[in-house]
């Protein structure tokens, strides 16, 4: 039987009783007892504060006006699509300019589409931009099976490329999604215009893991890359959990908004810029809420933490194309990033950012557009 590769037209339009059913759950909320002492809103030490988490729920339930960002979202053209029996969510925004280039962002988690809602006015008058929603995330959902992991998502992106008329396009990605990017680069080097990474001082956590240490580190620079492994390490709870038990926590993360809410705004304050600073002031609350509210509505807390322990059962590694130009873009820098991750400095296209973090879509838009804009001119 042959697989229908239309383009479904869809629009975003979550019925009223959900969001009525989300306020009343927010509104009974059963919170933890609180501990004497632990009452600074700030103290992210053992994970995010109650009394931060009450004051955002509270504010989700009475303040944030989801209608408004639904309109705002449907200012977008949007489709569904199926491939290989998995139905996944595109947003399609054409340019104006014949002579634009395809673009393709890769999302990752706990990320969505949303996470590049205001990335793509700034490309639009020199790109065609493609955002595919991971399978199990968002409007990817519900998941049609198992199996879902890297490889076969990257091969589902190549297609729906194809059937957006892209034979050729360029393509940018941060955390799971310089995974799906760098893939497509290494294995359709003949379609990939070039690479576009987007990364963050975390990824030195992974030396040792995922990188070699580098030669010839003075005791001071190997101190410092063990001092970040040291971070990564106390923050991997989420990690192992989806890894190995998503079904587990898929059960709470479906049945509980609140749980929902800490399990993702915890890791817009480890993960984002500014050790000072709450989740919502690394980036804007009410897109840090729509994006959460997306999770809630589509129940892919459960299903994107099944894509987790899909990868880690799949035996694939991350590979990067070593055909196809690549560029790097690095916020919230650190010294040893570029002497760690890019020793022999074969990446042509290195951009460090004091700024930013690890969602710079959301956090360091304009620079994160003006070094897309820098890397793919001349690209083609």
């Amino acid at each position: 039987m042959h697989e229908n590769k239309a383009l479904t037209p869809f629009r975003i339009d979550i019925p009223q009783t959900d969001l009525d059913d989300l306020r009343d759950r927010l509104a009974r909320t059963r919170w933890p007892l609180p501990v004497p002492g632990r009452n600074d809103r700030t103290d992210f030490s053992r994970g995010i504060p109650p009394a931060y988490l009450e004051e955002l729920a509270e504010y989700w339930r009475d303040g944030f006006d989801w209608r408004a960002q639904e309109e705002k979202l449907n200012e977008f053209d949007q489709f569904t699509t199926v491939v290989d029996g998995q139905k996944f969510h595109v947003v399609h925004v054409r340019s104006t300019n014949p002579e634009a280039v395809p673009l393709l962002l890769n999302h990752g988690w706990p990320g969505s589409f949303i996470e590049y809602q205001r990335l793509i006015p700034l490309l639009t008058d020199a790109f065609h931009v493609v955002v595919l929603s991971l399978p199990g995330f968002g409007f990817s959902t519900p998941l049609a099976g198992t199996g879902w992991e890297l490889a076969r998502t990257t091969e589902a992106y190549a297609e729906i490329m194809t059937r957006l008329g892209y034979e050729r396009f360029a393509a940018h990605g941060t955390d799971i999604g310089a995974g799906t990017t760098g893939r497509l680069a290494a294995l359709h080097p003949e379609r990939v215009i070039g690479a576009h990474i987007g990364g963050d001082p975390r990824w030195l956590g992974l030396v040792g893991d995922k990188f070699p240490y580098p030669d010839g580190l003075s005791e001071d620079e190997t101190a410092q890359i063990e001092a970040v492994r040291a971070e990564a390490a106390a923050e991997r709870g989420y990690l192992a959990m989806q890894e190995h038990r998503p079904d587990t926590i898929g059960a709470a993360l479906t049945d509980s908004p609140a749980g929902q809410l800490a399990w993702i705004a915890e890791k817009f304050k480890t993960r984002a810029e500014g050790a000072d600073r709450t989740p919502d002031e690394s980036v804007d609350r009410d897109q840090l809420l729509a994006n959460i509210s997306l999770y809630w509505f589509t129940r892919s807390g459960a299903s994107s933490a099944q894509f987790y322990y899909e990868s880690a059962h799949s035996g694939i590694d991350l590979v990067m194309a070593s055909e196809v130009p690549s560029g790097w873009a690095v916020f919230d820098t650190h010294p040893l990033m570029r002497c760690v991750l890019d020793p022999g400095k074969a990446i042509g296209h290195w951009s460090e950012f004091t700024e930013g973090g690890h969602f710079p879509a959301m956090e360091a838009t304009e620079l994160l557009a003006g070094d897309i804009r820098t890397f793919f001119r001349g690209l083609s």
